[in-house]
């Protein structure tokens, strides 16, 4: 997964205003794949085995997570748009409680 940021359209201090709102996204996106990241690895490396059910709750957050970078893309070119932000928030909504499916059949 890749989350995606141009260079601005000039090369002038202006020019970086237009991509403001694509880096704020950027950024926000970032630190949530961080986290996800950093607590994925620590709550499999707890595992000594690993069941089907867990690989597929697994692969139901891969699914939400992997639909971030369409979203952080829409969200920086189109700020505080009520589509835009209600998809953004609603795949963000999405991963956390697919991670926490996940964590429980983890737990188990």
């Amino acid at each position: 997964m890749v989350l995606e940021l141009h260079m601005p359209d000039g090369a002038t201090f202006d020019a970086i205003k237009s991509i403001i709102p694509t880096f704020i996204a950027y950024i926000l996106s970032y630190l949530y794949v961080g986290i996800y990241w950093n607590n994925h690895h620590h709550l499999v490396s707890t595992l000594s085995k690993v069941s089907g059910k867990i690989l597929w709750f697994n692969l139901h957050w891969l699914f939400w997570m992997s639909l971030l970078p369409m979203a952080t893309k829409w969200l920086g070119a189109y700020p505080f748009r009520t589509a835009p932000t209600f998809v953004y928030g609603f795949i963000l909504f999405m991963c956390a409680i697919s991670y926490y499916l996940l964590q429980i059949e983890v737990l188990k």
